[in-house]
């Protein structure tokens, strides 16, 4: 029986059922790629690719796209364990020691317990509009809050929003293509091959590594790929209530555990559907709009303000970039690129108000609140998410540097541990006929390599700073 390959200590075993019969058309399942890119379109792609691009060109431009590459073979088999048992990443994990979901729930909580996105969103309204950024950035919070408690299914209304802007992001960037990005620019692309190279003398290590490896998404974000997937009901994750509002909603009843199926020819015909169908969903969304955000954002920032001096990597730089579209284009453009980057930053923040909450629920229901709802428990997390960011703001706390540095190293290490989590959970607790193959398990090998290798680069950098 397949349940005897699942570790019972902490968890009781999955139910055996059918695998559900996958859907005869593609577009039922697109959906979660599109809240990962649209979710992992923040500050990378606005801020850090176009500065590197404005001090360096585009020979890093490559990088994103090994980045992405590591990151899909990440998600993919995040995937593969929700597609074979309905259950989350995190509960497999917690399979081996109870505690590991609560570890990396932690970290998602300390990587974004300063609510940078809102921040950032609310500043981008103030050079629209003028005002202070705080309580604009408040109001966003407190938005976000209602929007995620009012929404009758959770999922539905965050898929909607990100597939607003990344609508949005692919209209920038199909009027800047003409409009912003001139004959000597694009002449200049293919630069991202011919002259591909690591500029790390002008710009860091860090900074580098940090924009190849968080290309898109990273840290928490990956690992919600297993929630998100559950919600739209891929797999074994049909059997599996959503998480829908106390308010507009209906609960329903559910256990802490998954299913499983046993591989007979019937089961086996349908996971290979399921598992094409993910595998297309995940390139053809989320690896391919991250990227192409990527390439369009260098090359705006490329097209205008390369060779700038004083051009810093913070959210400033949208400033700049903005009023020297505004000068090469017209008024109009820099506030059009300046409108959409405040609803994507937005958008961003309510992603991850999202996930970090839905990690967080996941893992209380599955090992420690047993008797609760899970949409209650998304909700008070949601709530307090949101309180903890009010809070920090009304302190003054402006990008303190503690937070900054928690942020930039648990992003990493919790990336390194679950590479190797994932190649242990599912090699060991699948049916032999669904595990990754070789290629898979060197990718899960190379993101394991990848991400300790940044871990330590970033913990030492941010230390030396620490103590300059």
């Amino acid at each position: 029986m397949v349940v005897e390959l699942f570790p019972t200590k902490h968890l009781p075993a999955p139910e055996v059922r059918e695998l559900p019969e996958p859907p005869t058309s593609f577009r039922r399942v697109i959906g979660p790629g599109v809240v990962a890119a649209g979710v992992g379109l923040a500050s990378g792609e606005f801020i850090l690719f176009p500065y590197i691009a404005s001090q360096v060109g585009l020979v890093f431009v490559w990088a994103a796209f090994v980045g992405l590459a590591t990151q899909y073979f990440l998600n993919m088999e995040i995937e593969r364990y929700t597609l074979a048992t309905g259950e989350t990443a995190l509960t497999g994990f917690s399979r081996y020691w109870r505690h590991w979901g609560l570890f990396f729930a932690i970290l998602a909580y300390f990587a974004n317990i300063w609510p940078g996105w809102a921040t950032s969103s609310a500043t981008l309204i103030t050079y629209l509009a003028g005002g202070s950024a705080t309580p604009i950035a408040i109001g966003i919070l407190l938005l976000i809050g209602v929007i995620l408690t009012l929404a009758p299914v959770v999922y539905q209304a965050l898929e909607k929003i990100q597939m607003v802007k990344v609508a949005a992001v692919v209209l920038l960037f199909v009027v800047g293509a003409f409009a912003a990005i001139g004959a000597s620019a694009w002449s200049d692309a293919p630069q991202i091959i011919t002259q591909a190279g690591v500029p790390y003398e002008e710009l860091g290590f860090a900074l580098l590594l940090g924009a190849l490896a968080f290309a898109g998404a990273g840290g928490g974000q990956n690992l919600c790929q297993s929630n998100w997937i559950r919600d739209k009901g891929f797999g074994m994750g049909a059997y599996v209530p959503r998480i829908v509002s106390p308010v507009t909603g209906q609960l329903e009843a559910a256990p802490s555990t998954g299913y499983v199926f046993e591989p007979t020819d019937e089961n086996m015909s349908r996971w290979r559907r399921w598992w094409r169908f993910a595998n297309i969903e995940q390139l053809s969304t989320f690896v391919l709009i991250s990227f192409l955000t990527i390439f369009f954002t260098s090359m705006l920032a490329y097209a205008t303000v390369f060779g700038d001096e004083g051009l810093t990597n913070n959210i400033s730089f949208l400033k700049a970039e903005g009023e020297a579209l505004n000068d090469a284009v017209g008024g109009w453009f820099g506030t059009f690129f300046w409108i959409i980057g405040a609803f994507s930053l937005f958008a961003a923040a309510l992603g991850i108000v999202d996930y970090t909450s839905r990690l967080a629920a996941d893992v209380l229901k599955t090992s420690y609140l047993k008797s609760f709802h899970e949409s209650k428990i998304y909700f008070t997390l949601v709530w307090g998410l949101v309180a903890i960011g009010v809070v920090v703001l009304l302190s003054g706390v402006t990008q303190p540097l503690v937070l900054l540095v928690i942020s930039a190293v648990t992003g990493g290490l919790m990336m390194f541990i679950y590479s190797a989590l994932l190649l242990l959970v599912n090699r060991r607790m699948l049916p032999r006929e669904i595990r990754p193959g070789a290629g898979r398990i060197a990718a899960l090998v190379w993101a394991f390599l990848l991400f300790g290798f940044l871990s330590v680069l970033t913990f030492n950098e941010q230390l030396r700073k620490l103590f300059e």
